[in-house]
This record gives structure tokens, C-alpha cells and sequence, in this order.
């Protein structure tokens, strides 16, 4: 299964390849930044689920990198990591106000720093969610206790599985869910499953939503998303 994209951010070389090639290893796909204006670029032309990102980075830092993420709609989503040499209590408070998920401080031992990511990414999955709520977004009703689907205005008859995966989706617009993550959401985590059956269910269920099927964005080597923005 394709894993989620993690971008790494780090002035000092030697610490980025340490990152970098140890979320690899754990079949993570990694991408690396050296400076806060390169990451900003790459998040507007690359789809990132993740970022471990240093605090002291020459001209734009961890801080102001945070901000700028947590005030952009289409990026506030991507969970993010601060690793720092700074372990004062202010300062990891001060990460933590602004948005991020977590704080690790340098010396740091990869191991921890993995267990730290998986943990992450599995809170972000796993969030509470009312489950009674019905999901309103882009002209779609989706009632989850009713079972009924209305794309502008008109019902939509699905499968259960179908059903499951728009509401999975629609719940967290902007989210990138990988063919697993879809599947534990919809089946559970024992259930027996490939990428090909995925996308078959994503087909089926574009192809009932007629026009609307366009709010499933595919988002290349990792999974899907439900459009954020209209």
C-alpha cells in the first residue's frame, strides 16, 4: 500500500538525510526542504500529509512556517512535527499554540521520532467523528443514520461500501486518504483487501455521482481526497 508524503525540513544536511532515510526505511514517501521559503514553495505544488519541521531555519522559521500553513485552507490539515534544539518549556509551548501536533527536541533518537509520526498520522485517522451528524458539502447531503445520499437536491442510490468511502472522504475534505486508510475506515483493518478493489469502488461511485464524482480528487501514488474548495 502507498504510505503517506512527509516533508522534512531541516537547514543542516546531516540531520535531514537522517530524517529523510529513516521514514524512507519505514516506507514513508520523503520528500526534503532545507530553508522555510523552499518549503512554502513545495507545499503549493506538492500534496503533503505530514511535515517534521525545525524550529531554526535561516530567513522564514518553523514558527512562521507554521502560521502560514495553519492560515491557508487548502494546507491547515497537514499535520506537523516540530523538531527543535530549543526545549525550553516557552518555546514548545509556543509550537504547540500555534498548531503543531507535536514537539521533539534535539538529540533526538529515530526510533522515538518514527513511533512519534505513526502515532500522528494514526490520531489524525482515528479522531472522533458524531456519527449521526449529516455531512453537508459542494451541493452533497450525505445522512449517515438515513443512509441517503442527495447530489444537488437529487437521491443517489449506493452500495454500502460506496456509501462508506464518500462519507469517509466528505468528513475530511482536503484529507488524503491512502487505499488502506479507506479500507480500515470502511471494513475494518482485518479485512482482505487490494489497491485494485479500491479503485473499482472509487469508480463506481464517481460514476453515480455524475458530476459531482469530480469532488474525489486522485492524488498520484498515495490515494484520494474529497475537493476542499469548489
Amino acid at each position: 500500500m502507498a504510505k503517506e508524503h512527509i516533508l522534512v525540513v531541516d537547514d543542516k544536511e546531516e540531520i535531514l538525510e537522517l530524517v529523510t532515510c529513516n521514514l524512507a526505511r519505514e516506507g514513508y514517501h520523503v520528500t526534503g526542504a532545507l530553508t522555510g521559503e523552499n518549503t512554502l514553495k513545495k507545499i503549493r505544488t506538492e500534496t503533503f500529509d505530514f511535515i517534521v519541521l525545525d524550529l531554526m531555519l535561516p530567513g522564514i522559521d518553523g514558527l512562521e512556517v507554521t502560521k502560514t500553513l495553519k492560515n491557508d485552507p487548502k494546507a491547515r490539515h497537514i499535520t506537523i512535527l516540530m523538531l527543535s534544539a530549543k526545549g525550553e518549556e516557552a518555546d514548545i509551548v509556543t509550537g504547540l499554540e500555534l498548531g503543531t501536533d507535536d514537539y521533539i527536541t534535539k538529540p533526538f533518537s529515530p526510533r522515538i521520532l518514527i513511533a512519534r509520526v505513526r502515532a500522528a498520522l494514526l490520531r489524525k485517522i482515528k479522531e472522533p467523528i458524531d456519527d449521526t451528524a449529516v455531512v453537508r458539502i459542494h451541493e452533497l447531503e450525505i445522512h449517515p443514520g438515513r443512509r441517503i445520499v442527495l447530489a444537488g437536491g437529487e437521491p443517489i442510490e449506493l452500495t454500502f461500501t460506496e456509501f462508506q468511502i464518500l462519507l469517509t472522504l466528505a468528513r475530511r475534505p482536503g484529507w488524503v486518504f491512502t487505499r488502506s486508510h479507506i479500507v480500515d475506515a470502511v471494513r475494518g483493518s482485518d479485512y482482505p483487501v487490494t489497491d485494485r478493489s479500491v479503485d473499482v469502488q472509487i469508480f463506481g461511485l464517481r460514476k453515480k455521482l455524475g458530476n459531482f464524482g469530480n469532488y474525489i480528487e486522485t492524488v498520484r501514488g498515495v490515494g484520494y481526497r474529497f475537493k476542499e474548495n469548489p
